[in-house]
């Protein structure tokens, strides 16, 4: 009996259950960096290896893009929100076929992030044969360089995405994790709205800003009790 399973395992190996090359996808890399409030389209390439026709669906969307993020996929001048529009997407491979006309497009929102996300496509014939494209995006926001506050303690960047409308962020670094450092915030005549203290474990504050009325507020970063810096937040 063992010698028979024996066989039978040599075989599935020397003799899989479909040895026909599918889709392969040649672009390598797909990486989205830029800045917030821009865009960028991604050429993709993919071949059908195998020596008949193709169709393919696109069967989901699996990844962690932001509210505040868009994508679509631009087959030829035709371009479609996978998040909206999954039946829509599909393509049709001919023997030996390189498609070349197929494009992601990222628009990186308002939110400094990063992330990743997967488009896979199935053959509604047969759910063995299907191929993902992958492709990861970091999203920067260069106003926070350039407005940072370097205490001896600590420091710390603006708040951002500014204005907001539903979750603002400030990136900080301790120089000194035993000191005792605090963002409170106040309304615009001063009343207190806020207050979080300032974590040395991690890099990032994110405060829900959701339910604040909008207009104009005011945020200021305490260090042992003294008042450091004071800036402007604006929720809409």
């Amino acid at each position: 009996m063992k010698s028979f399973l024996l066989i039978c395992a040599c075989l599935i190996l020397l003799f899989p259950y479909d040895s026909e090359a599918q889709v392969r996808v040649l672009s390598e890399n797909i990486e989205f960096n830029g800045k917030i409030g821009t865009a960028q389209r991604k050429s993709l390439i993919i071949q059908n290896e195998s020596n008949s026709s193709k169709d393919y669906n696109l069967r989901f969307l699996r990844g962690n893009i932001g509210t505040s993020q868009n994508i679509k996929i631009c087959i030829g001048d035709n371009c479609f929100d996978p998040r909206k529009d999954l039946a829509k997407v599909r393509l049709s491979l001919k023997p030996g076929e390189i498609v070349t006309d197929l494009y992601l497009e990222f628009d990186f929102g308002i939110v400094e992030t990063k992330g990743n996300f997967e488009l896979h496509f199935i053959n509604p014939e047969n759910n063995r044969d299907l191929f993902v494209i992958d492709a990861i995006y970091n999203v920067s926001n260069p106003a926070k360089d350039a407005d940072q506050t370097d205490h001896k303690d600590i420091s710390i960047g603006s708040v951002y995405p500014n204005p907001s409308n539903r979750i603002a962020q400030i990136d900080y670094n301790f120089k000194n994790p035993n000191a005792n450092a605090k963002i409170s915030i106040n309304s615009f005549i001063g009343n207190p709205i806020a207050e979080y203290r300032l974590d040395p474990r991690q890099r990032t504050l994110v405060m829900n800003v959701e339910d604040l009325r909008p207009g104009v507020y005011f945020y200021t970063l305490f260090v042992d009790n003294k008042n450091i810096v004071t800036k402007k937040l604006v929720v809409e």
